[in-house]
């Protein structure tokens, strides 16, 4: 790959990362190693730069001289035609903080931590599952989607029975190159037409969930919520949690059943060692790469200095949390797994896996937990699992198995 700094210079394509595996792509570390930015042209938008490593990357997402709100001023680089450009995730503070804070009110650390014994139960009621199949079964299907879709909507108070649509919804809005601009954008309409009649539910039949919580915070005690949420805020953000709160979690669980058993005995480690299983989680949220590739550009509001570039004000950047997390000057021997890495210290930065800045995810408390109940579940019920076929998802934002047969 021939890799240049010269704005009038070819850029390359990206991403980089095949979607049927798990291996992060040699350029990143080809890029890392020499310039630490490039010039990159996704299928869509404007050419913009690639951070990819660790100091630039925690630069780009947490100062405040990089913009996510000015990129609906800009055909962004993206891998759709379609854009989101609405939703927290398209805000700068002030207005983000707003949103933020409220959330962050009902997302409460307590409140997620009091989910655990539900999650435990939900995760054996899953293996009995697994147990009572005869043959080869779907984890995917049968116990890695489940899970954090039971768990996120037993969180916000959403149906159960809703299920196969907004699972439908989910992958629309995580999708690359399927749906045309017009698809995209009907497919999220439909969606916010559904949150629109849950709500009228919810204030209908107020419970304690978060979707009422959130409720509360819109309307306030006077009815209007004029200083808080619009509707369509609201609407947005329920749905933005929604989809969060379950693909990601439904596409690490495989991703990381089939890391682990690439490597000798970590499968089995686990299952001896249940003690470790937090620590695996955060080694293998460091480890695998979720996305196909980076996403959310930020646009310099001023001209910033990474890795002795100047980015101009204007310009686009991209940030690779995955190279970040492997970087050698961050992590002392960064490709091997470990899970009883210290987290801080010189030589072992904490992980950016779930973002770092204004935009860090809201979820990582119910991840990590769904995650850990999920591994130290398995493991322990299933130490011989072996995985028979993958069926890889494709034009999708994340990657990971839509299908995977094991057996026990």
């Amino acid at each position: 790959m021939t890799l240049s700094l010269d704005r009038n210079a070819e850029a390359v394509d990206y991403p980089f990362n095949r979607p049927d595996d798990l291996e992060l792509a040699p350029e990143y570390g080809e890029i890392r190693a020499s310039s630490g930015l490039a010039r990159v042209r996704l299928p869509f938008g404007e050419i913009g730069w690639l951070a990819t490593r660790y100091d630039d990357v925690r630069t780009v997402l947490g100062d405040p001289r990089f913009s996510r709100a000015v990129a609906a001023d800009h055909d962004e680089p993206r891998m759709r035609e379609g854009r989101q450009n609405s939703g927290i995730l398209s805000m700068d503070p002030p207005d983000h903080t707003r949103l933020r804070t409220l959330v962050a009110r009902a997302f409460t650390p307590r409140r997620i931590e009091n989910l655990r014994p539900a999650a435990a139960a939900i995760c054996a009621d899953l293996i009995a599952d697994l147990r009572a199949q005869e043959g080869p079964v779907d984890v995917v299907d049968r116990f890695a989607l489940p899970l954090p879709v039971r768990v996120i909507c037993e969180l916000l108070g959403v149906p159960q029975r809703d299920q196969p649509l907004f699972r439908r919804w989910s992958d629309a809005a995580l999708s690359t190159t399927s749906l045309s601009a017009e698809e995209f954008d009907a497919s999220r309409e439909e969606f916010r037409d559904y949150m629109r009649g849950l709500l009228a539910v919810k204030r209908a039949e107020p419970a304690d969930d978060l979707i009422c919580a959130l409720i509360d915070a819109r309307d306030g005690d006077d009815g209007t919520g004029t200083d808080r949420l619009s509707e369509l805020e609201l609407i947005d953000l329920c749905n933005g949690i929604l989809v969060a709160g379950h693909e990601t979690t439904a596409s690490q669980i495989p991703n990381f059943i089939l890391f682990l058993l690439a490597h000798d005995g970590r499968w089995r480690e686990l299952h001896d060692h249940p003690e470790l299983v937090a620590g695996a989680v955060e080694e293998l949220m460091r480890l695998v790469p979720l996305g196909i590739g980076a996403g959310q550009a930020r646009y310099a509001l001023d001209d910033v200095e990474l890795s002795g570039v100047r980015i101009r004000a204007g310009e686009p950047v991209l940030v690779s949390i995955a190279s970040a997390n492997r970087d050698p000057e961050a992590f002392d021997d960064p490709e091997r797994y470990d899970p009883t890495r210290p987290r801080t210290g010189r030589g072992n930065a904490g992980h950016i896996g779930f973002g770092h800045g204004a935009h860090h995810c809201l979820g990582a408390a119910l991840a990590r937990l769904e995650l850990q109940e999920a591994l130290r579940a398995l493991t322990g019920a299933f130490p011989d699992l072996t995985v028979e076929a993958v069926d890889w998802k494709s034009q999708m934002v994340v990657r990971g198995p839509r299908g995977m047969t094991v057996t026990f």
